[in-house]
């Protein structure tokens, strides 16, 4: 698992600016109406966001077009897969103790 994109979404304004995303594309200009903070702050979220591969863009003339790459929630999805394998564990020998204690009754 990359720490570098757990780094990049661990900032309040950045998660948001992924949440903004899952809805589909946005200029630099619309993610910072929506955040109500000015352009340069959300371009600086951006650029981290770029450098740990979570979003792309395209670019449109004079503007760039942001998107989120599928690929790095993939690989969350997979690190956090490990540990929900280790809950449905802890979950089954409880249920099994608690069977144990119901039979014992």
């Amino acid at each position: 698992m990359d720490h570098t994109i757990l780094s990049a979404l661990a900032e309040p304004r950045r998660l948001q600016i992924v949440e903004l995303l899952q809805d589909g594309p946005l200029t630099v200009g619309e993610i910072a109406d929506h955040l109500q903070i000015r352009q340069p702050q959300a371009s600086k979220h951006l650029r981290i966001l770029y450098e740990a591969g979570v979003v792309d863009f395209d670019v449109d003339v004079n503007r760039r077009i942001y998107r989120l790459r599928p690929e790095p929630f993939v690989e969350i999805n997979a690190w956090l897969e490990q540990y929900r394998g280790m809950r449905e564990e802890k979950l089954d020998n409880l249920d099994d103790y608690l069977q144990q204690l119901q039979n014992k009754k």
